[in-house]
This record gives structure tokens, C-alpha cells and sequence, in this order.
């Protein structure tokens, strides 16, 4: 099984995140939809292509789910819904590749991530609609246990893992007014820490499981 950062899907990848950005900063719809909507399931061709864990795969599906949801209107926490079982895929997939052992080493790392966690949905609570107000709990819990096993597995891992917790902070801020979710800065902030996250996930697990110890 071949990781490196090389190969068809991964360009491919990489063109449709270059043109999906260009595209967000000029604000061109629907085609800035179009082009998010590619992203996951061009990792989800590399995974199948190398033979890669089949949760992974369905990891990746629930991103494409969560970013299709996210761009229609009034499915904000459906959004959320299909990312948050993407992130119980993820996190099944780590634990079961040693992530609880290797944490229970180095507990620094999960007692950053639930500091972290606790801060960002601090910061948000008071300006969060009611209706997010359950859910978004919930999906930091999510999020932190993702880059927290993820870091515990691989470091390649544990960035994607440490990017996507960063990206999904900043939506979760915009959605509590605490930053302008409509500035196009913070679209390509989100959308490049996004892109990048779940390719180092991706990435670091297939990395982990090409190993011999793997």
C-alpha cells in the first residue's frame, strides 16, 4: 500500500481544493459549492484505490454528506449530524489502531484538547442560536476525541486531526456572531484548514497501516 503524498487522486485533490478556493474568494456560485462537494469523495477514490480501512472510507463519506448538507439551506445541524458520525468513524477506526494506549502515555495530549474544547465552547455559548446549543457539545466532544486519538496514532494524523478541530472552532464561532462568517477571508480560512485536515487524516491512517508494527 503506497502512502506518499503522490498519485492521481491526491492531484486531483489538489486541483479541486486550488480551484474550489479561487472560486469561494470570487464568490462564484454554485460552482464554490460544486467544487467543496468533490473533495471527500476524491480521498475517498485514494482510500479504495490503495485498499484502505473501510471506515475511513465511511468517514470521508459522511464529510462529502456533511459538506453537501451545509450548503443547502435550513441544514445546518443535519450538517452537523453526518460530520459528527464521520468523527465516531474516525475515532472507532484510531481507538482500534492502539489510540487509547498510546493517550494513556501521554494524557497531556487529551488534557489539551479538553481545555481547548471547553475554551471554544465558552467563547460561543453566549451568542449561539438555541437551537445549537445542544448539538454543538456534542460535536466539540467529537472533534476533541478525533484529534486527540488521532495524535495518539500518527503525527501526520494528529495534524488533520488538530486542523479540522480549528476549522470547525471557527464555524462554530461565526454561527455565534463572535467572528463574520460571511467575510470571505474566514470562508477561505475555514475551507483551507478543512482541505488540509482531512487530507493529513487520510494520509496519516493510510501512513500508519502501511507500516510493519501496523
Amino acid at each position: 500500500m503506497t502512502t506518499t503524498l503522490r498519485g492521481p487522486w491526491v492531484a486531483a485533490f489538489g486541483a479541486a481544493v486550488a480551484l474550489h478556493l479561487v472560486l469561494l474568494g470570487a464568490d462564484l456560485s454554485p460552482w464554490d459549492s460544486i467544487t467543496k462537494c468533490l473533495l471527500a469523495p476524491l480521498l475517498v477514490c485514494w482510500v479504495l484505490a490503495v485498499r484502505g480501512p473501510h471506515l475511513l472510507v465511511a468517514a470521508l463519506v459522511f464529510c462529502f454528506l456533511g459538506d453537501l448538507f451545509l450548503e443547502l439551506d435550513g441544514l445546518f445541524i443535519v450538517g452537523m449530524a453526518a460530520f459528527a458520525l464521520g468523527h465516531v468513524c474516525l475515532v472507532v477506526l484510531l481507538v482500534r489502531r492502539g489510540a487509547l494506549e498510546a493517550l494513556r502515555a501521554r494524557p497531556w495530549i487529551v488534557a489539551v484538547y479538553v481545555v481547548a474544547a471547553i475554551v471554544l465552547v465558552a467563547w460561543a455559548w453566549g451568542g449561539l442560536p438555541d437551537e445549537l446549543k445542544a448539538p454543538v457539545p456534542v460535536y466539540a466532544v467529537l472533534l476533541l476525541a478525533t484529534a486527540a486519538t488521532s495524535a495518539g496514532v500518527d503525527r501526520v494524523a494528529g495534524a488533520g486531526g488538530l486542523l479540522f478541530l480549528v476549522s470547525d472552532g471557527i464555524i462554530a464561532l461565526g454561527e455565534a456572531g463572535r467572528i463574520d462568517s460571511g467575510a470571505t477571508l474566514t470562508g477561505l480560512a475555514v475551507m483551507t484548514l478543512y482541505s488540509a485536515a482531512i487530507l493529513l487524516l487520510t494520509a496519516g491512517i493510510l501512513r500508519h497501516d502501511a507500516t510493519p508494527a501496523a
